[in-house]
């Protein structure tokens, strides 16, 4: 159970790997810009998105919209007419990233922070997804469907071997403040599936998480539900979880919408990503894109 990224940026961090992206990795990663063309990453969102059992789906209310003014009789004062509307959802939908309150054990956040500090009243007093700060870095795909030639089946292990095979085979390898996106081909095999489970995935195990931990990235995504494996391997809950975000500070990113990606074909890329700066949030949905 390693603390080894606890004490690399003080005791009073809050941003964990993010740390890892610096003015230099920036710089970098706008280098790899060719065409300027950009790709959003993000599912659209709605009221159909899927959503586990446990959560409320997407709510959309119009405050404001055309029959006001067809039917109700709205003024227009000067010919001003505007629509306007409310949604409701949990933060943790679509493609979302997981912030650092998120997941723990022991009773312990990332840093040494007190999992009671997460009250219903209060929130996050520490580690909410307002603390985690845009992102801006170089973008590593390890597509997983390239390497193997199929969509990887629900419960397939993703280990360390796989991934740097599919590291050598894009011809990138992933270090330091990167984001590395991984393809399993689940968002894929989803499409027109009425019934969406979320209890069976294919994704990494334990020992890939930190392999790829131990290479300084900064956050890990995957176009699956929860990055990991589903089922988990007997007697863990979470493994993934535990020690990315709980040990190691970092941020996982999930329900990535990679299809555009993969068609542009290309393995590295100047990736940008920016959480709804909620106070005392535990996650966010955001739209992440890939500049090419």
């Amino acid at each position: 159970m390693s603390k080894e990224a606890w004490s690399r940026w003080g005791a009073d961090d809050e941003r964990g790997a993010i740390n890892h992206i610096g003015p230099d990795q920036v710089r970098h990663a706008s280098t790899l810009v060719r065409t300027g063309e950009v790709l959003r990453l993000a599912q659209m969102l709605s009221p159909k998105t899927p959503v586990p059992s446990h959560r409320c789906g997407l709510q959309h209310f119009m405050g404001r919209d055309g029959g006001d003014y067809a039917v109700a009789g709205s003024r227009r004062p000067g010919g001003f007419q505007f629509a306007e509307d409310t949604v409701v959802m949990p933060l943790h939908i679509g493609t979302h990233v997981d912030a650092l309150c998120h997941a723990w054990y022991d009773d312990t956040l990332y840093n040494g922070y007190l999992g009671d500090s997460i009250r219903s009243t209060t929130r996050a007093q520490h580690l909410g997804v307002e603390k985690m700060p845009p992102i801006v870095t170089r973008g590593v795909l390890l597509d997983l469907v390239r390497l193997k030639g199929r969509v990887l089946p629900p419960g397939e292990v993703i280990g360390v071997a796989d991934l740097q095979a599919a590291a050598q085979q894009a011809g990138v390898e992933p270090g330091k403040g990167d984001a590395v996106l991984l393809r399993t081909g689940w968002l894929e095999s989803q499409k027109g599936v009425e019934h969406v489970s979320f209890d069976t995935e294919p994704g990494i195990d334990e020992e890939a998480g930190l392999w790829l931990a131990q290479r300084d990235v900064a956050i890990v995504g995957a176009d699956n539900f929860a990055v990991e494996v589903l089922p988990f391997a007997p007697g863990k809950v979470f493994p993934v979880h535990q020690r990315l975000i709980r040990d190691y500070g970092i941020p996982l990113l999930e329900g990535l919408m990679l299809d555009p990606l993969v068609a542009a074909e290309r393995f590295e890329f100047l990736f940008m990503a920016a959480a709804l700066p909620i106070v005392g949030a535990t996650g966010s949905p955001l739209s992440p894109v890939a500049v090419l």
